[in-house]
């Protein structure tokens, strides 16, 4: 089963799971605004995602850090420390389809392939 993660509100994530409704694909939502991200998870993505693709460098949550705090995304454990600590920081939707096959953004061409 699809596992996908992501924020409720975002515009990408609504577009993504109406997508997946309309196309009565059975999936797992992980809200990670609520439910949190735990550091496991997010070690197995950075075996598939570099942590500057991995973290949304264009949003207001990565804005507000600190220089020093911007600067440590190059490094896996302060990367890590940060999305825990601030979920909104990663790009969404990540996709888990469940066999070894990660993807990260929505494009629906890419994810049909995938599926």
């Amino acid at each position: 089963m699809i596992r996908i993660y992501g924020i409720k509100n975002c515009d990408t994530m609504q577009k993504a799971l109406k997508w997946l409704d309309a196309k009565k694909t059975k999936y797992e939502f992980h809200n990670y605004k609520e439910s949190g991200i735990d550091k496991p998870t997010l070690q197995v993505w950075l075996q598939h995602f570099a942590t500057d693709k991995l973290i949304n460098t264009k949003g207001t949550t990565f804005r507000a850090l600190t220089d020093e705090e911007k600067a440590g995304i190059c490094n896996k454990s302060k990367a890590i420390a940060l999305m825990v600590n601030n979920p909104s920081l990663i790009k969404r939707p990540v996709w888990d389809f469940g066999n070894g096959q990660f993807y990260l953004g929505w494009n629906e061409d890419e994810v049909k392939k995938l599926m």
